[in-house]
């Protein structure tokens, strides 16, 4: 079903999708940057702060294998228009929410819509684009949600100045409802001249066994990980204790922790594009780059909590802009699933993928509110340095299981050179490699 070269027209349709998913993006990094007026706003904490974000990344996750399910029995075109009427609605009740409980109910509903963009963006993505072209469109995509984040950094904090909280979550919210129609109108399933797949019913039996077979399949598994462990550093800082942990910890003022967490935007904007051109011309590299960039983070994260007192401002921008490389990054997940899962099941794969992310950023986002609460009396310098530390924890879990299954998923790239089927990149055995019992493959 994929096509061989991209139109015009498929370019069309692909704006009309990322715009949503841009919206998408501006309305779950908005709390960000509003994370200490949220605090006021509601008269909570820490731990109760961090809910606001592990309901809405929580809802979000749960829903993925759902939205993959959605979109390949109701095809993309619906499941982004509900999105955007869902956003827009979950933002708008958030402006005038005045109680805690009220808020959370707001987040719920933006973390539904949320849920329903990427997946359906990814699944017009290969339905009219070529395979050669995925990587590579992926990040565009990437990059322009970068920009919703973008958005809800430095221009949201002034807006919030002087506009209010109220005006601007409403505006932001009718604004992206109002969207909706227009993605009704120009979004298509499928190019012109070309049957759209025959949707199958969605029974519980059927869809554990499609979500089952996706996860077996040792390429999804992969792309989960890879998901899982790139995109947790900067997710947690972004959507909520980046501005807090700058402004509390390193004594910046809201302004300059705004154009910090601005950096984070950099990577999607900048480096995903290349990032997705690189991977999509030397596919064998994609999990190179992801081990590097794990390695990298990792130790520089681990540099950050062990800095005594306040970081230099050129450290915390290198810091910045090597996490934000994380969020292209985990796009190679996404690369995976595609290739290693046939056409009808892409929706369902990539929805498996989606979840680990999520469930990272849910874990450590809710690890840093209660440690905050627990490590208050130690002064914020040192009470943050402890909570980060669970971030850290998450991400060594995440690399673990990569590199673990990046070694299961090549064993099975290269049984199955040895049987002489098509595989979709060609790989070169390793000394670490498990390899079947064939003269053909041994390592060169």
């Amino acid at each position: 079903m994929p096509v061989e070269r991209a139109t015009r027209q498929a370019w069309l349709i692909w704006t009309t999708a990322v715009v949503i998913y841009f919206a998408a993006i501006f309305h779950r990094a908005s709390l960000g940057v509003a994370s200490l007026e949220a605090g006021e706003r509601f008269g909570v904490g820490p731990a109760a702060l961090s809910t606001f974000t592990v309901l809405q990344v929580g809802v979000y996750a749960v829903m993925q294998v759902p939205t993959g399910l959605l979109v390949d029995r109701f095809g993309p075109r619906r499941v982004l228009t509900a999105a955007a009427v869902l956003l827009g609605l979950g933002q708008a009740l958030f402006a005038v929410a005045d109680s805690y409980p009220l808020g959370l109910a707001a987040r719920a509903v933006l973390g539904l819509g949320d849920a329903l963009t990427w997946v359906s963006v990814l699944r017009l993505v290969a339905a009219h684009f070529p395979a050669r072209r995925y990587a590579l469109v992926v990040s565009l995509s990437g990059a322009l949600g970068a920009a919703g984040n973008l958005a809800a950094t430095l221009p949201l904090t002034v807006l919030l100045d002087s506009a209010g909280w109220t005006v601007t979550f409403l505006v932001a919210g009718l604004a992206t409802a109002a969207y909706s129609a227009r993605a009704a109108w120009r979004l298509r399933d499928v190019p012109a001249g070309m049957p759209a797949p025959t949707p199958e019913p969605i029974y519980p039996r059927e869809v554990v066994a499609r979500v089952a077979v996706s996860w077996r399949t040792p390429g999804t598994r992969l792309g989960f990980w890879v998901h899982f462990s790139t995109g947790v550093l900067p997710s947690t800082l972004g959507l909520l204790w980046g501005f807090p942990y700058l402004v509390e910890a390193q004594g910046l003022s809201p302004e300059s922790a705004s154009a910090v967490l601005t950096l984070l935007v950099f990577g999607g904007l900048f480096g995903g594009p290349v990032i997705g051109a690189f991977t999509a011309r030397r596919p064998e590299l994609r999990m190179p780059v992801a081990t590097g960039f794990l390695t990298a983070a990792g130790l520089a994260w681990l540099a950050m909590l062990a800095w005594p007192g306040q970081l230099p401002a050129e450290l915390l921008t290198v810091v910045f802009l090597l996490l934000s490389l994380g969020g292209p990054i985990s796009a190679i997940g996404f690369a995976l699933a595609r290739d290693y899962n046939p056409f009808r099941r892409v929706g369902t794969a990539t929805g498996v993928v989606n979840v680990g992310g999520f469930v990272a950023t849910t874990i450590s986002a809710l690890a840093v509110g209660l440690l905050l609460d627990l490590a208050e009396p130690l002064g914020p310098g040192t009470a943050y340095r402890v909570a980060l530390l669970a971030v850290a924890a998450v991400l060594g879990l995440g690399a673990w299981r990569t590199l673990v299954w990046w070694r299961r998923a090549r064993a099975v790239v290269f049984a199955a050179q040895a049987r002489g089927e098509e595989v979709p990149v060609q790989l070169r055995p390793r000394r670490w490699d498990v390899l079947p019992a064939t003269p053909a493959l041994a390592p060169a």
